[in-house]
């Protein structure tokens, strides 16, 4: 009787909290009019992939998904076809993440190749034209992941990918990683000795992307270029004045182009070099806070170090499945955001998982009088019944 009283009142507080929370809609949805801002005032949620927890991994309706749920940045891999095309696609071999193998027109690209100092076999990105790459579908890379659009989405070419950011109904960044540039410029040649690192600049600029970290005209079109080959990032800051951002792996690594580890580029000394050319780092989380035996450990002096130079630090990559949360966050994706952004300090994060960073910021940022957080909300509700309880 006492909740059958109550329910035009709870209704009536979800309504008015629902209505001061900013909705999604997706591109070419939206109003019409200017187009809200990118926010600058937290950590940005990066989608790594697109919203690959959900749907297989660099696909358009990946990167919609993440832009319905929030995402600040989408982020994408470039590579390139045979025939000069620029791409999304994380490997540079094709069998992991799409059904190359089962298209037997294909079966003699299977081939090895010297990557890195070690062989590899595979289907080869550049051995496939964009037309031959079209027909291929794609599929999700974690068997432990929804498996029901494997086979319905292609490949998307990186100019597509610029257009799903560029239609969407409210600014939203991208944050391309230039890809195996010495693979690439390896094997897939262009007119007049230009490089692959030219390409990925020359379509950039092409669709008006330019300007240094928090200028008007980042603002407009927000960008940050990635890429774990330095030489890349130093060659490309003579041809783009846009913010580039040096990507980290485990410290015993070898970078593919300098033949240093990781642990030596993350030295005071190259961070003096390198913050001429770059305005950040991309780490793997691993090499900022160690793990033992799937617990976190004393976390390194990495991001205070990267601070202290005016870098910023946008670890990768945060996954909600209990087969990437350490057990210190008990399960919780919530815990291990509150941990890196509270505690460690880091000014983005790499997500698979696009909606549930961006519900933990939203839930945690202070929110304006019509919109209250759900703790507030059940709060005022139970002030409400506490009345009827006591009749």
């Amino acid at each position: 009787m006492i909740l059958t009283r109550c329910l035009p009142l709870i209704w009536l507080f979800l309504l008015t909290a629902c209505a001061g929370r900013t909705l999604y809609p997706l591109p070419g949805k939206g109003g019409k009019g200017a187009k809200l801002p990118i926010q600058t005032l937290r950590p940005y949620n990066i989608a790594h992939r697109g919203s690959n927890g959900e749907i297989p991994e660099e696909t358009a309706p990946a990167y919609l998904r993440a832009i319905e749920e929030g995402a600040d940045f989408i982020e994408t891999d470039v590579l390139s076809t045979k025939d000069g095309v620029l791409i999304c696609f994380h490997d540079f071999t094709l069998q992991n993440t799409t059904n190359v193998a089962s298209h037997k027109e294909f079966a003699d690209r299977n081939r090895t190749y010297e990557v890195q100092g070690s062989n590899m076999t595979g289907f080869f990105t550049f051995d496939f034209t964009l037309k031959e790459l079209k027909k291929l579908r794609t599929k999700q890379r974690f068997s432990f992941r929804n498996q029901q659009y494997n086979g319905k989405y292609p490949i998307i070419t990186f100019e597509e990918f610029i257009t799903i950011a560029r239609d969407a109904p409210r600014v939203v960044g991208i944050y391309p990683e230039i890809k195996n540039p010495v693979l690439m410029n390896q094997h897939v040649k262009w007119p007049g000795g230009v490089r692959f690192e030219d390409k990925v600049v020359e379509t950039l600029k092409k669709y008006g992307y330019g300007g240094s970290y928090l200028s008007k005209k980042w603002l407009k079109r927000p960008l940050f270029i990635q890429s774990f080959a330095p030489s890349s990032l130093v060659y490309i800051s003579n041809l783009i004045d846009s913010p580039k951002v040096l990507l980290i792996d485990d410290v015993t690594v070898l970078t593919e182009d300098t033949n240093q580890t990781y642990a030596e580029i993350t030295s005071d000394v190259y961070f003096n070099y390198i913050k001429q050319y770059v305005v950040g780092i991309g780490p793997w989380k691993d090499t900022v806070v160690p793990v033992s035996n799937n617990y976190t450990q004393a976390p390194t002096d990495l991001v205070k170090r990267a601070h202290a130079h005016n870098l910023k630090v946008h670890p990768y990559t945060y996954r909600n499945e209990n087969e990437f949360l350490h057990l210190n966050f008990s399960q919780d994706p919530y815990k291990e955001y509150e941990y890196w952004i509270n505690e460690i300090g880091v000014d983005g994060l790499f997500t698979d998982f696009t909606g549930s960073l961006h519900n933990y910021q939203e839930w945690t940022s202070p929110l304006s009088e019509t919109s209250k957080s759900p703790r507030q909300l059940l709060s005022q509700i139970a002030a409400l019944v506490l009345p009827y309880e006591k009749a």
